[in-house]
């Protein structure tokens, strides 16, 4: 069983050819297993504004699930954007609509003209950036004057479960250090007004940890960081990890998995 979470120091360079690779690998099997991705997204769609139109841009749109429902609101054309080709095929086969444009580009470089977009959709993409500096100076050149930014992305206490056990066996690094929010506010800072700011903690539920461990393979979000070991770890930390996370069942005998979400919505300045 190899490292089950994407793990990056802040200091350290993410592979994005590995990250597109493993995201379009998942591709096939990403719907299957993302109820927390259609779950939060869901919520962050409730919170757009009651006259959201114009150019649109599903920023890390994945499999298109909701790239749709945004062109279906009224007078709405999307730009569709993920950095892995295999989702965005994926997307287009499963999901046509003719108000969709598929665009495959890397959110810190966005192809896209100045003031074009008249509001940005992310759902749980933008923690796979390197520098969310870079990627929220795009958002502000790209995104008019006025323009609507809804933005969910994971919080630092986000599969806290799997750091205690991965702490248990040695001291390196397996699960992603994700931003704060006074981090996040920081970074946002005289760019975008925060029109509403919402947390959420969300604890799934499994019978056995092999079914985390598989789930978070399924999502491609597995082994990408640049130090990782190149082979499977060794039997005898396998072992230790695995008695470290049983430890953790809940009340009802479940393996939990604690995802902490951030919700925003923004208007640029």
């Amino acid at each position: 069983m190899a490292d089950t979470a994407l793990a990056s120091a802040p200091d350290e360079v993410i592979n994005k050819k590995l990250v597109a690779g493993s995201f379009s690998r998942a591709a096939p099997s990403y719907d299957s297993v993302a109820s927390l991705q259609r779950q939060v997204g869901g919520k962050l769609l409730q919170l757009r504004p009651d006259d959201w139109r114009g150019q649109l841009l599903d920023l890390g749109s994945g499999t298109g699930y909701f790239s749709l429902p945004l062109a279906q609101l009224p007078g709405t054309r999307v730009v569709a954007l993920d950095l892995a080709q295999g989702m965005l095929d994926f997307a287009r086969s499963a999901r046509p609509h003719p108000g969709i444009n598929y665009l495959c580009a890397d959110a810190e470089q966005l192809p896209l003209a100045e003031g074009c977009l008249d509001g940005v959709f992310s759902s749980l993409a933008i923690q796979w950036c390197q520098n969310p500096d870079q990627l929220f100076t795009e958002l502000t050149r790209t995104l008019r004057p006025g323009g609507s930014a809804l933005i969910a992305t994971l919080g630092p206490d986000t599969l806290n479960e799997l750091r205690q056990a991965w702490a248990a066996v040695d001291q390196y690094q397996h699960v992603n250090q994700f931003l704060s929010q006074q981090r996040l506010e920081y970074l946002l800072g005289s760019l975008f007004e925060i029109e509403v700011f919402e947390q959420q903690r969300i604890v799934l539920q499994f019978d056995q940890l092999k079914q985390l461990t598989d789930e978070l393979k399924d999502l491609g979000a597995h082994n990408l960081n640049p130090g990782r070991q190149t082979s499977l770890s060794g039997r005898q930390r396998v072992k230790a990890f695995r008695t470290a996370y049983e430890r953790l069942r809940d009340d009802q005998g479940k393996i939990p998995a604690t995802y902490q979400v951030f919700y925003y919505r923004l208007r640029r300045l």
